[in-house]
């Protein structure tokens, strides 16, 4: 299956053809996990969040209408399963008690150079305080440096519209950086 396309792969799933599932994730894993520990921060969480994404490609993939590329498919899912695990995180505390203001987590990206950590947790941390669609559209764009019109048929957005929320997080992520 290595040379078959993500679309016939697609179809494959959509027929229960979990061998097409395993391979998919084999192409697709890292970019998904990557995806979700930009935004949760949190390896454990991220692997989670890569799982529930390959659970959803698996229920979902009669469904592909392959008006878009399956990559571009596969980062919304992920984006808005992190999103969703995200907000979970943010709500809930410890033993569950609502917790609002939480922290960016003490976050060291496992890839980033040993004289890179600090700079890279402040990075990181003004990354996660971003409002969602700016964090969204921030973390495609230069984090998983995907093409801005795969960013924002991604998001669902026009392209000024997603070079708009890049500037206003640049913006943000200026300020916070230099404070």
């Amino acid at each position: 299956m290595p040379n078959t396309t993500d679309r016939a792969l697609i179809a494959g799933i959509a027929n229960c053809d979990a061998q097409a599932l395993r391979e998919l994730y084999n192409r697709h894993s890292s970019r998904v996990y990557n995806t979700a520990l930009t935004y949760l921060q949190n390896e454990t969480d991220a692997e989670e969040v890569s799982q529930d994404v390959f659970t959803k490609v698996w229920r979902s993939a009669a469904g592909f209408k392959a008006e878009s590329q399956v990559t571009t498919w596969l980062y919304r899912i992920a984006v808005n399963t992190s999103l969703t695990a995200l907000k979970k995180k943010q709500r809930r505390g410890i033993f569950g008690m609502i917790n609002p203001g939480q922290d960016p987590p003490d976050f060291h990206h496992p890839e980033a150079k040993l004289e890179e950590r600090e700079e890279n947790k402040a990075i990181f941390s003004a990354i996660y305080r971003l409002p969602d669609r700016q964090k969204t559209a921030f973390v495609l764009s230069y984090v998983e440096e995907l093409p801005r019109q795969q960013v924002a048929d991604i998001m669902g957005l026009s392209l000024k519209a997603v070079e708009g929320l890049l500037m206003r997080a640049k913006k943000s992520l200026r300020n916070t950086i230099e404070r």
